[in-house]
């Protein structure tokens, strides 16, 4: 017979009383976490970047002033539909009130984007955080203008409409994606913990839109307090879902599938945001 191209070795003998060790097998190296969401952590970083950037510009770190927060890119319905400053919608997403606004809403997103970013990929995230958040701000703008556009016109004064700040609507966005893809049979998890992670992201969702609405709604009936941007959240929420709708998760899923998904699920929702953008112009028009 022929010989085999792969021998077998033939077993050790060890003399009696040795200890046998086995033969050490490669390990293999850990990649840090930001290696394995990278656009979790580049999002956290341009946000802490930039509240870094206003203090050195001696802004307040507990409690910037309406027109500080509006020298730094937040949103304004008269400064985006009057002034026609549309990059607010997209800048008042890196702007926080505070140093507790800025840890509350860093502390989700990094949560958030640690589950979201293996299931949807770097580009995934950073789509969805601008565009979900790109959606709430939208939202918001259109009812604050109406409900202050009648003040406006009889002052002509941006000043009467409120400001708009902070990334807590693409937080609620990408707690809306992630609904809608942990539902994905898929995904090589148990569904027991499937089942456990996408009702801890529905309960997070939903405690803070009604937390958030309870304090708007104190603050408004005693006349003092925190105003909370709910309709950012809201509208960011319901971008999350709808861009979700039409992707499958990256794990499980081949690699062109899961892409060409996704280009359809920004293209839907850049599509949106434009023709909602000018329904905003031609109502302000």
């Amino acid at each position: 017979m022929g010989s085999s191209p792969h021998p077998i070795p033939e077993p050790e003998i060890l003399p009696p009383g040795a200890n046998y060790v086995p033969p050490q097998q490669e390990r293999r190296q850990r990649r840090p976490t930001w290696a394995v969401a990278p656009a979790t952590y580049l999002l956290v970083a341009i946000n802490c970047i930039v509240f870094l950037a206003m203090l050195a510009q001696r802004v307040s770190a507990i409690s910037p002033t309406p027109l500080q927060l509006l020298n730094w890119g937040a949103d304004n319905a008269g400064f985006v539909l009057i002034g026609g400053e549309w990059w607010r919608i997209v800048t008042a997403m890196f702007v926080h009130v505070g140093i507790l606004h800025l840890a509350t809403n860093m502390w989700c997103l990094w949560n958030l984007g640690l589950l979201a970013e293996p299931l949807m990929g770097s580009a995934g995230v950073l789509a969805v955080y601008l565009l979900t958040g790109a959606a709430g701000n939208l939202l918001s703008t259109l009812v604050n203008w109406v409900g202050s556009a009648p003040d406006w016109a009889r002052y002509h004064d941006v000043g009467v409409f409120s400001v708009g700040a902070g990334a807590s609507g693409a937080v609620f966005g990408i707690a809306g994606a992630l609904i809608v893809l942990l539902k994905s049979p898929r995904l090589p998890v148990p569904p027991s913990e499937l089942k456990k992670l996408r009702r801890s992201v529905i309960y997070f969702a939903v405690v803070n839109l009604v937390l958030g609405l309870s304090i708007s709604g104190g603050t408004r009936l005693f006349g003092e307090g925190i105003l909370i941007d709910n309709m950012a959240h809201i509208g960011g929420f319901a971008c999350g879902l709808l861009f979700a709708v039409p992707m499958v998760p990256r794990p499980g899923s081949p690699r062109p599938v899961f892409r060409a998904r996704l280009g359809v699920a920004t293209a839907m929702i850049v599509a949106a945001l434009v023709l909602f953008g000018f329904y905003l112009a031609k109502l302000a028009g």
